[in-house]
């Protein structure tokens, strides 16, 4: 399997998801005349903004490079929460206007009928619609997830399952039946939004602009990808584990493209009340927003944990401690003068935990 996870960053993106997809080159992998599914997260009625559910512009540029390819058998599958309305979602998130632009169906999987299908013994049932397509393209957010701390790729099929398996995959700790739902429906390609999700809940309300899209075709290695970002190591999320072992994919060894190093946004926007939060701790200069927003999703795993207390030097981050030296804690490569600093550019959020801890 492909190990490459491409980035790309940027604030438009339609035409960011465009150029990712064509700089990977997707079109060789989608068969001729295929059924092509695309599955975004509307877990909720909410707008992209909140941080809660995929941006529509990633969805339309997906669309126009697959038209563009000659393909245009193409269908949107979603199936909100439990207790939410899929087609309010559609309606809210901008979906509806995607549908009709494009002439491409929306497909509420709440109306399906499902079928039960067995894995290694394991049974699950799973909405019929699902298995009427050639091509899967999972659409998800990086973001956090109240019981499993991350929600990314994996996690994201669960649309796909009625509301009814939806209850009992929580009666079962979602870990097991997440994985083994990925064995059952496979996924061609992921297209992962991190424009600006929420790293802390699910339901979205304090969003982070990370202002970047990634590509990959590996659901496990793009979830392990997505841990590292939000400050954990791949197999601190026990799904992650349970589909490598299931030979889903990798957990390790990708290789990461960054098609627009240069393009790392600036300083991430401080509006959101996590950035706030820890925004005391951190001694910023012209620091880029990808490598501020790793630290802010350090920070947080390090107040889970108990550590954040513990921290009595200001964390140096940015352009403008290059060629200088602090008795602070130096984050990332501009701060290789200091007497304590990691390199990285960025460094990765799981990597920023351990070494604080280990400094403190």
């Amino acid at each position: 399997m492909n190990n490459n996870i491409y980035v790309i960053y940027g604030k438009d993106a339609k035409s960011m998801t465009k150029e990712l997809l064509k700089y990977a080159d997707v079109n060789k992998y989608i068969p001729k005349n295929a059924k092509i599914a695309i599955k975004p997260n509307l877990v909720v009625a909410k707008p992209y903004t909140s941080g809660a559910t995929t941006n529509p512009q990633i969805v339309e540029g997906i669309i126009e490079y697959l038209k563009e390819n000659g393909h245009d058998n193409i269908t949107i599958l979603e199936g909100a929460w439990l207790g939410a309305s899929t087609k309010r979602a559609f309606e809210v998130c901008g979906y509806n206007e995607i549908s009709k632009k494009y002439g491409v169906k929306l497909i509420d999987t709440k109306d399906d009928r499902s079928k039960k299908i067995n894995v290694d013994g394991y049974e699950l049932n799973v909405c019929e619609s699902a298995f009427e397509y050639d091509y899967l393209i999972n659409v998800p957010l990086l973001k956090g997830h109240c019981q499993t701390r991350l929600t990314c790729a994996l996690k994201n099929l669960k649309g796909l399952i009625p509301d009814s398996e939806k209850r009992r995959f929580h009666t079962l700790g979602l870990h097991k039946p997440i994985a083994y739902l990925n064995k059952a429906i496979k996924t061609h390609l992921i297209v992962v939004d991190s424009i600006m999700p929420d790293p802390d809940f699910e339901e979205g309300g304090n969003p982070v602009e990370k202002d970047f899209i990634a590509l990959g075709f590996d659901p496990v290695l793009i979830d392990s990808f997505a841990a590292e970002n939000l400050g954990y190591s791949p197999y601190d999320i026990e799904y992650i584990r349970l589909a490598e072992k299931l030979g889903i994919g990798k957990a390790t060894g990708y290789n990461l493209i960054e098609i627009n190093p240069e393009k790392r946004p600036r300083l991430v926007s401080k509006k959101s009340s996590i950035v706030s939060r820890y925004a005391k701790y951190i001694d910023e200069r012209d620091a880029c927003s990808v490598c501020y927003a790793n630290l802010i999703s350090a920070l947080m795993r390090l107040d889970e944990e108990g550590y954040l207390k513990r921290i009595e030097k200001k964390l140096c981050i940015g352009q403008g401690f290059k060629g200088k030296s602090s008795d602070g804690i130096g984050i990332g490569s501009c701060t290789k003068n200091f007497d304590i600093s990691i390199s990285g550019c960025p460094p990765k959020s799981n990597e920023i935990v351990q070494f604080i801890k280990s400094k403190i």
